[in-house]
């Protein structure tokens, strides 16, 4: 399960944009506290230690013990902003979390065991991966790290559904159906591969052909200046 993890955290007793733009000046970020019924509370956050807990992978499946105004809230990432062109945070949106209560979360899953696929290892087939994670709704204390899939027997053709993974806590919010991978002949993937470069080199050739035709109707509209001005 994901450990806790603590966060120091600062108050805000001003909001809006205005407010934001200084809170990122002192390099930080705001963020907000919400849920359990009771008003949100506006804080602050290092935007250094902010960008590492993002960038580091399982960001909202974590719970946080925020430290703030001498107290401590539990909650968990719901949300958060990146800028569009530095991918420096923004905003961040945290939903506070009591006992009793279950959150929704998407997991990362996981595949072991490729090398005892008989399809893969042998078979020279792909593992087509259709969902990188599953949502469940589970407790906060008891949210996995990860959701592993064992490829231990897999062949060529094996369909991998949700019914056929363990999920070690909580209840998967789909369907039981839902397809996870999939193992594909080598031929398939690569058939969509010589696809994709083969529409990739007729682009390219139809566009150099472009550039060809409009340098030598420049060019010959060059020379017939050129010549007009001889006869002048």
């Amino acid at each position: 399960m994901s450990a806790i993890k603590s966060l120091e955290a600062v108050a805000r007793d001003r909001v809006g944009k205005g407010a934001a733009r200084a809170v990122r000046r002192q390099g930080q970020i705001p963020a907000v506290v919400y849920g359990a019924g009771q008003p949100p509370v506006s804080i602050a956050i290092d935007l250094i230690r902010a960008r590492t807990l993002i960038y580091a992978g399982g960001f909202k499946t974590t719970v946080f013990e925020i430290a703030v105004g001498g107290r401590k809230l539990r909650a968990i990432p719901r949300d958060f902003q990146l800028d569009p062109v530095t991918g420096v945070p923004l905003h961040v949106d945290f939903l506070r979390v009591v006992s009793g209560q279950t959150v929704t979360v998407a997991v990362p899953v996981h595949f072991i065991n490729e090398d005892e696929a008989p399809g893969i290892k042998q078979g020279g087939g792909t593992l087509n991966i259709t969902s990188h994670t599953l949502e469940l709704d589970v407790a906060p204390d008891r949210i996995p790290e990860a959701i592993e899939v064992d490829l231990t027997g897999r062949q060529i053709g094996d369909v991998i559904h949700v019914s056929d993974v363990k999920i070690p806590a909580g209840t998967y919010t789909g369907e039981p159906t839902d397809p996870v991978a999939n193992i594909v002949p080598p031929t398939v993937l690569g058939a969509e591969v010589e696809a994709e470069e083969a529409a990739i080199a007729e682009a390219q050739s139809a566009e150099a052909a472009e550039e060809k035709a409009e340098a030598e109707a420049a060019a010959e509209e060059e020379n017939k200046g050129e010549d007009e001005k001889s006869e002048d």
